[in-house]
């Protein structure tokens, strides 16, 4: 006799047991050959049921013993005749396989590495979120993990939406206020629609993996995360739902006369065709430069020197709304809100894109002024998209970092590189281009916190292989023909156009380019969440790694610590040290009836080239800490003890130890 533990009906452990129990009847009674009903007649066996579906298995139709059929009473089955020993089998069978199924179903699924199969949120990474679903998620996640996310908003936009702020670290075990803050924002150019995904996938992940990944649970423990999924909410959706390029809206939705001619985004892209997207416009045109490509014929690639072109192209999809003479030329904004920082700012004849003057929109300013408020924010990440960069400041050609400062933007970015196979590392203003009042400069140079941008999507993802910049369109093509099965663009097609004449229009749909396929946005998502979690877990940590007192002769005592910072980040950069960003360190002593007569601190153990302070020396202001470094802090103090020394650092959190006297162990 074979026992069966799979399980043919869904419905649970019923089934089980039903289908272990058919096998047994059917392996143990003779053969029927009438079409005689179930009840009609029994014989001493165990009857069979004319076909399996006459054979209950949902747990709502059965009695206490799980056997009942159509027309049995909850008990008639157990009490017909049957062959005593196929009984018994039948009652033991029962049980084994009850159990055995009930342990089945308690059984958790199995887990694919990196990420829970079984969040208390579940969530899917293959899609974009408006900005409704955004919300909906990070809600579920603050409701999910109490006691390490709160949900709240540190402002409105232009359009009257909440700028989501997502808090988390352990506050069981400290104020975020008290610890190492790193903060995650996503998308301040709304058509970059994958920051936002890569900011809700770390928290999705850091509440997750709590509990789960040993490092998850450090950081989170330790270390507080600020996360800003939406810096242009207004625009996220329409960009999503109005129809767009895949470039545009890079603006907010504050209006701009950007014509100058008294109205505001009157004249922005039209979708001639209806479809939903706005793509490109030709012309057939015996004098035109463009042909289509021979293997892809919706791309248009310039005609050789000696060679005719057969199009001419006219730009994005639209009319010449307000009568000028130009097309598109006055849309959404425009004013780049990575323009508006106050670092290095410049008026628009200076740096297109600016808007009136820094923080003179309502999302930055929201965002400024909690950054200010937080002077613990040490590391910070901003995600846009495209090209697969991992950049650093200055945005302007005319500075340089202190050689300090670049030693820990270079160690981390060379970790990032490593993680984010296809992405460079680049200095902006040299590597990208010139960025005047960008928000990068303002967090490191005026608030004094190592932050990187990450251009997410890197054209190596086409074939995992790299590709010159002048073939990057044709392997987009060939990705699209082959992964995308087309579905990356939209075919061109003649439309009427009121200044053009008979047109085409057709190309790039808007959901493709710069932002990646489904299949590939949570790999975008996981790596970039790990390279930001390696650069929070570098963040600075200041500790006490020793403290002792030993008598002097006169009375007095000798305490002295050395405090110790275990990772990477100094606890101020070189730049914060120079222009007082945030104060010094503070390492101190306390105890009661303490008199201390001289606090000094060294780079040595050995006290060599040791400063003093001579004002207030029971409060040594140190003014750093360097990254996998130490620094030595020595008083003379009179009386008794205990010695408390305590570490209280802006951006490297505090810690505190009692310094025992040498001679009591």
């Amino acid at each position: 006799m074979r026992y069966s533990s799979e399980v043919e009906n869904p419905s649970g452990a019923t089934g089980c047991v039903s289908a272990a129990v058919r096998e047994l009847v059917s392996e143990n009674e003779a053969p029927v050959h009438n079409e005689a009903p179930v009840h009609s007649e029994w014989d001493g066996r165990l009857a069979r049921p004319r076909s399996l579906s006459e054979f209950p298995s949902d747990r709502r139709d059965a009695g206490p013993t799980g056997f009942l059929d159509r027309d049995a009473g909850p008990t008639e089955f157990l009490d017909r005749p049957a062959r005593p020993a196929l009984w018994v089998a039948a009652v033991i069978l029962l049980v084994v396989a009850a159990a055995t199924c009930a342990t089945a179903a308690e059984k958790s699924p199995y887990q694919p590495a990196g990420a829970p199969a079984d969040p208390k949120v579940p969530a899917r990474w293959n899609y974009y979120r408006d900005y409704a679903e955004a919300t909906r998620l990070l809600e579920a996640l603050a409701a999910a993990h109490p006691q390490r996310a709160k949900l709240a908003s540190v402002g409105k936009s232009y359009g009257g939406r909440e700028m989501w702020l997502l808090s988390i670290t352990n506050f069981g075990k400290g104020s975020d206020r008290q610890k190492p803050a790193f903060m995650i924002a996503g998308a301040i150019h709304a058509n970059e629609i994958q920051g936002t995904e890569v900011t809700l996938y770390t928290a999705w992940y850091l509440l997750e993996m709590y509990g789960r990944s040993p490092l998850v649970t450090r950081l989170v423990d330790a270390r507080a995360f600020y996360l800003v999924p939406m810096l242009s909410p207004d625009s996220r959706d329409a960009h999503m739902y109005r129809p767009n390029t895949t470039s545009s809206p890079r603006s907010g939705q504050v209006p701009v006369d950007d014509d100058r001619d008294g109205l505001v985004d009157e004249d922005g892209p039209d979708d001639l065709d209806g479809d939903g997207q706005i793509t490109q416009m030709r012309v057939r045109d015996p004098n035109g430069r463009w042909k289509p490509h021979p293997d892809f014929p919706n791309l248009l690639i310039p005609a050789k020197d000696d060679e005719p072109g057969e199009y001419r192209l006219l730009g994005t999809e639209g009319y010449d709304n307000d009568g000028d003479g130009r097309v598109n030329e006055d849309g959404d904004g425009y004013y780049d809100p990575n323009r508006d920082w106050p670092w290095q700012w410049e008026p628009r004849y200076v740096q297109h894109g600016a808007h009136r003057y820094p923080l003179s929109l309502p999302e930055n300013r929201a965002v400024a002024d909690f950054v200010l408020k937080h002077p613990n924010i040490a590391g910070a990440q901003s995600y846009h998209n495209s090209g697969g960069m991992i950049l650093r400041g200055p945005g302007t050609k005319d500075e340089r970092l202190d050689p300090a400062d670049l030693a820990v933007y270079d160690a981390i970015a060379k970790k990032g590189q490593e993680m984010l196979p296809g992405y460079k590392y680049l200095e902006t203003a040299t590597g990208l281009y010139e960025v005047h009042g960008g928000e990068g400069d303002w967090m490191f140079v005026m608030r004094g916190v190592f932050r990187f941008t990450n251009e997410l999507w890197t054209p190596l993802n086409f074939f995992r292989k790299p590709a010159e910049s002048g073939e990057r369109k044709e392997e987009a093509e060939r990705f699209n023909k082959y992964l995308l099965l087309g579905d990356g663009t939209v075919p061109w097609k003649e439309v009427d156009h009121p200044q053009f004449g008979r047109i085409e229009v057709g190309g790039m749909k808007k959901n493709w380019g710069r932002q990646p396929p489904s299949f590939l946005l949570e790999e975008e998502c996981h790596r970039n969440m790990a390279f930001t979690l390696y650069h929070a877990d570098q963040m600075p940590q200041v500790r006490i790694q020793s403290a002792a007192a030993k008598r002097l002769p006169g009375g007095l005592v000798e305490v002295t610590a050395a405090v110790v910072n275990p990772k990477l980040t100094p606890t101020r950069a070189a730049l914060d040290v120079t222009h007082h960003v945030t104060p010094p360190d503070l390492v101190s002593l306390e105890g009661k009836d303490l008199k201390v007569s001289l606090g000094l601190w060294s780079d040595s153990p050995f006290f060599q080239d040791a400063r003093e302070q001579k004002h207030r020396p029971e409060q040594v202001r140190v003014p750093r800490i360097p990254g996998m470094g130490a620094v030595y802090v020595r008083w003379l103090v009179r009386g008794a003890g205990p010695y408390t020394v305590r570490v209280q650092s802006v951006k490297g959190g505090s810690d505190r130890r009692i310094a025992r006297m040498k001679d009591e162990g």
